[in-house]
This record gives structure tokens, C-alpha cells and sequence, in this order.
């Protein structure tokens, strides 16, 4: 068995992640599921980051093109022009931020790296650009990379699995394999919690999330306000909240090293209790 990946290289710098973390989102987008439209000004932008960094976010996702379901794809140049300017005003407000940029073309990967940012985040893991590999591996940043069946357009359209975890397994592997051949060692694998599948897949997948720990990388689990919890609860994602930190203890116990959330404050906080449930487990 191969060393677990336990830290990533963020601007030069070491970031640990022994212990889990919250990556807060902060999206441009106009459409998004849950927030969209609420932070496209400068001031609604670094009032957002300033307040998810001061409630612990370690760090900030920023995505300029929606990928909910049968979300639109947007131009590269219009991605590009959305992400340009909160880079650099977030960067240049708080220098020592750690940005993760949420998209699948690997030239707005380019572009956001040399802007600044530190993680590229691709929802389709390679699949939806084939020049994204090569391009993480020239520019050498850690690399979320998710699954998802279809494209946000297609990807709710009656998905099926025989055995879903299994399944997204698979699909790792041979990619994993790829990177590390490239010499892309700092890889986080997100199973892509509603991308392409049903509430049950969802649920089936939590449940067996540990399985992606024999990779030895990372999990990230993208769980916060998502249709998994609002349709099991007949409510609203805005008032997903509290179904939300149920489902980050249950994948905080199964393995995830990285919480990617709307709610920082609340995430942080449910990190903070398991852990004190984790030093406190009977030892063989």
C-alpha cells in the first residue's frame, strides 16, 4: 500500500489534511441551485470571502458557470471574464487566501493558476476537456477530480448503475493510474454527490464512501444543501441546513477529508464534535 496523501502544495506552501477541512463555495453565477445571483458584485464578493474565512474555511471554491441540473454551458471567454476580476480583487484583499477554481476546461485552468488561484476542481474529471490532464500535470496544483455521469445538461435524465460505488470506483482507478503516471500526485477524489445519480445512489454512495479511502488520496464530499436532503425532507434547499450537517458527520465517519459547503461556520462546527467523538472511540 502507498503512502496516503495527507497534504497538498497550495502556492508554495504545505497544507495539512490529517484532519478534515471546510472549503467554502463562492459562486459568480447568475443560476446556481442555491445562491445564484448573490455575489456578483465586489463588495457582495469580498464580504462573502471575508466572512467564510473569519468561520474557519481553509478554502474558497469559486465557480463562474453552474453546473446544477440542466444548468446551460456558458462560453470559455465568458467564464473567463466572470472569474478574472474577484481573483484578483479577492487575492489582493486577502493575499494569503486559498483559491480552488471549479471548472472543466483546462484553459481557464491556465488562466486562474497563473492568476493566482492554487486548485483547479473539475466536476468532469478529464472528461469533458482531454487536454485537462496534461494541463494540470504542466502546471503541477493539486486536483479535484469528480465524477459525474453524463453533463449537467444530461446527467439527471434517468442515470443507472448496477452498483454505483463500485461503479465510480472503477472509473477512478484507471484515471488515477494516468496522473500518477503523469506525475500528478496530489489528486482528491470526489464521488460527485447528484451528478448523474438518484437520491438512492446518493445515499448508497455515502454509506460506502470509505471504500475510495484504498486510493489513498483525499475525499472530498460535496454534500451542502443538494436535492439528496431537501427531497427526503419534503422541504427547500434553503431550508436544507440542518439535513446538511447530518450527512457531513456521516461522511466526516466515513472518510472525508474535505467538506465543500455553503455554510462554513456550521460545517466547522460539526468537524469540531466529531472529532471530539474520535478521541473519545474505544481502541482495540
Amino acid at each position: 500500500m502507498l503512502n496516503p496523501l495527507t497534504h497538498i502544495t497550495c502556492k508554495g506552501k504545505q497544507l495539512s489534511l490529517e484532519k478534515p477541512i471546510v472549503m467554502g463555495i463562492l459562486n459568480l453565477t447568475p443560476d446556481s441551485f442555491f445562491d445564484g445571483g448573490k455575489f456578483t458584485g465586489e463588495k457582495a464578493i469580498l464580504t462573502q470571502v471575508e466572512k467564510m474565512l473569519s468561520e474557519e474555511a481553509t478554502i474558497i471554491d469559486i465557480g463562474a458557470m453552474s453546473s446544477r441540473p440542466g444548468a446551460e454551458e456558458i462560453s470559455e471567454k465568458e467564464e473567463w471574464e466572470r472569474l478574472r476580476k474577484p481573483i484578483e480583487i479577492i487575492l489582493k484583499e486577502f493575499p494569503d487566501a486559498i483559491l480552488s477554481i471549479d471548472t472543466y476546461r483546462s484553459g481557464i485552468a491556465q488562466k486562474v493558476i497563473e492568476g493566482g488561484a492554487a486548485i483547479i476542481n473539475d466536476i468532469s474529471g478529464g472528461e469533458m476537456d482531454d487536454k485537462m490532464f496534461k494541463t494540470i500535470a504542466q502546471l503541477q496544483v493539486p486536483y479535484i477530480m469528480m465524477h459525474m455521469k453524463g453533463t449537467p445538461r444530461t446527467m439527471q435524465q434517468s442515470p443507472e448503475y448496477q452498483d454505483v460505488t463500485l461503479e465510480i470506483f472503477d472509473w477512478f482507478t484507471p484515471r488515477v493510474v494516468k496522473l500518477k503516471e503523469m506525475s500528478v500526485n496530489e489528486v482528491i477524489l470526489d464521488p460527485g454527490f447528484g451528478f448523474g445519480k438518484t437520491v438512492a445512489h446518493n445515499y448508497k454512495l455515502l454509506q460506502k464512501l470509505h471504500i475510495f479511502k484504498i486510493h489513498d488520496l483525499p475525499i472530498l464530499a460535496g454534500l451542502s444543501r443538494k436535492s439528496m436532503i431537501y427531497k427526503v425532507l419534503e422541504n427547500t434547499p434553503q431550508e436544507a441546513l440542518n439535513g446538511t450537517s447530518v450527512l457531513h458527520l456521516v461522511a466526516l465517519q466515513q472518510g472525508a477529508k474535505i467538506l465543500r459547503v455553503h455554510d462554513v461556520k456550521e460545517a466547522v462546527e460539526t468537524i469540531k464534535l466529531w472529532s471530539v467523538l474520535e478521541e473519545n472511540k474505544p481502541r482495540d
